[in-house]
């Protein structure tokens, strides 16, 4: 028989955590119908000898809710094998919204997670007022890749309390309204609810966004809505008294944020914590966690944290890149720079200072994990330079092109690898979406790839591929997508995986307005499948955009 796709000849890596099986996929009508040797032809045939086959990745961890707006393919993570995006972390949505709300919901966003409010307010429809008619109006924007959603505190809250949802406790009676919608969003699609506790996620004005402070007993009313209809609670700064109150009281299914902090020698200690939580009786508690150190990605191009207080470099941030570039092109004005960085220094920013700022490379690939010898500091030393001097004539050489890290967090690559190898712990949070001029983590799955697995050997190909596909779908209760096997949805990546690599963040002005944001390609991707549906070939979108919408289906609806 001819199949629609015979993806033929490839190592097939089937996403239950077993290694590689050389063999065929057959595709027809978006579903996969064979697994092994295939006989009958593909109306189109993909080659995959010496090709690895999987099934694409779940980001579990994005805030692309604007960004599909206008960006439907959902770049960066569609260039490195993403299918499905779960939406809505972190507290922070654009529905439930009342008609005159629009703008504090984007100002909100904007303030958190650094996407642009006007970019927002003006590339999404805004025809919706409840979480089922945004993903109703996402739905009509055809997406190039899966996505499905959580409903966030910060919107709910805002909705039933209006002002006073910034600094108020609930009553019982907004805590049982909120609850009922947060019910109802589940009952419309929504696979969950998203909470976020962490205090420096304030609004414009500096005040801690919605909920930040909420009693937890009005976590739990909600989590006693979520927890029956088979629904997810996802929280980000929250405390493990928390995060057990939603599991043991609330009854719910838990997906949190955790990371490694400052101090990688405190790596064992906090795994054995996770582990003892997510131990207890009864508990589905699962926790997401970045690949690698991160904070802040700058450059000439982009932010400069450098003597934040002086005024010749808070007028070089007010210029646009061409006008910067002059600007230090000049030597009179270049001076001056050097001499106020020199007096006013580099700002401690969430505790990581100019010690844990690190040159990017300049090779073909960013060099994320890079020992001392790319440290700014001792790049300085060794040519007998201050910091700031180094830093002018790298970017005079580059044209203002270097970029520079600043790892903020988990700086310790070595106690990261100790946590991310729990079985607790999924590997991602690369926020793809948001803090659009800050930092570049969407790439997470193609590190985890090139570096966890082929550098490092963290993970066996099998068990990496496990944690990118099947284990964030179980997660979601995406029984159809994960794995290979026939009857499940064709979401397919074809890579070189003895070549598959991010390459250099760039910087683009591509979302409306014109603002800035960073964008990041690979190398190795042979092909990306979407629904049965060829999405990405040899790193190019072919135009088809044959994703869809993920609803998630109540098990039953609380009382």
């Amino acid at each position: 028989m001819a199949h629609d796709i015979v993806i033929r000849g490839g190592q097939i890596v089937d996403g239950t955590g077993s290694g590689p099986v050389q063999g065929d996929v057959a595709i027809d009508g978006g579903l996969i119908t064979a697994v092994g040797k295939v006989d009958g032809r593909g109306k189109r045939e993909i080659d995959a000898q010496g090709q690895t086959v999987t099934p694409g990745f779940v980001d579990i961890h994005t805030h692309l809710d604007a960004q599909i707006g206008w960006d439907p393919h959902c770049t960066p993570v569609s260039w490195h094998g993403v299918t499905t995006a779960l939406l809505g972390n972190c507290g922070v949505t654009f529905a439930p919204c009342r008609p005159g709300d629009k703008e504090v919901l984007a100002g909100m966003m904007e303030s958190v997670e650094d996407i642009p409010r006007q970019a927002i307010l003006s590339g999404l429809p805004w025809n919706w007022e409840d979480y089922g008619g945004y993903l109703d109006a996402i739905e009509g924007l055809r997406p190039g890749i899966n996505v499905t959603g959580l409903v966030g505190h910060s919107a709910v809250r805002f909705y039933v309390m209006g002002e006073r949802a910034v600094e108020e406790q609930a009553t019982e009676d907004e805590r049982r309204q909120m609850a009922r919608i947060v019910g109802e969003a589940l009952d419309r699609g929504a696979v969950g609810f998203s909470t976020n506790r962490f205090a420096p996620h304030t609004l414009p004005d500096g005040r801690p966004i919605p909920g930040t402070f909420a009693d937890p007993a009005e976590l739990v009313e909600i989590a006693r809505a979520v927890g029956p209809r088979g629904g997810i609670m996802q929280a980000v700064g929250a405390d493990f008294d928390v995060l057990k109150a939603l599991a043991d009281q609330g009854g719910s299914r838990v997906l949190f944020s955790y990371n490694v902090g400052p101090d990688g020698s405190l790596a064992g200690q906090r795994r054995s914590a996770l582990e003892t939580l997510c131990a207890g009786a009864g508990r589905d508690m699962t926790a997401v966690a970045q690949v690698r150190s991160s904070g802040l990605v700058f450059g000439l191009q982009t932010s400069l944290p450098i003597a934040t207080r002086g005024e010749a470099w808070k007028a070089l941030r007010a210029m646009p890149f061409a006008q910067r570039l002059a600007t230090i092109d000049d030597p009179v004005k270049r001076a001056v720079l050097i001499e106020e960085a020199k007096q006013l220094g580099f700002p401690v920013i969430l505790g990581a200072s100019i010690e844990k700022v690190f040159h990017m490379g300049d090779g073909p690939v960013p060099d994320y994990a890079a020992g001392e010898s790319c440290q700014l500091l001792a790049m300085a030393a060794a040519r007998g330079e201050h910091w700031i001097e180094t830093f002018m004539r790298m970017n005079l050489a580059t044209r203002g092109k270097v970029l520079y890290t600043l790892r903020m967090f988990n700086p310790d690559m070595n106690g990261l690898s100790h946590l991310i190898s729990s079985r607790n712990v999924i590997p991602g949070l690369g926020d793809a979406g948001a803090h659009v001029s800050q930092v570049m983590d969407s790439g997470w799955s193609t590190f985890i790839l090139s570096h966890w697995v082929r550098e490092k050997g963290l993970y066996s190909l099998g068990e990496a591929v496990r944690r990118m596909t099947s284990a964030p779908a179980r997660v979601l209760r995406l029984s159809d997508r994960g794995v290979l096997a026939p009857g499940m949805r064709a979401d397919v990546n074809v890579f070189d995986a003895s070549k598959v690599s991010e390459l250099h963040p760039e910087v683009v002005h591509d979302f409306p307005g014109g603002a800035t944001r960073y964008i990041q390609k690979s190398v190795g991707y042979r092909a990306t499948l979407v629904n049965g549906e060829v999405s990405v070939e040899n790193g190019e979108f072919t135009g088809a955009r044959a994703g869809r919408v993920l609803r998630h289906q109540s098990t039953q609806h609380a009382h």
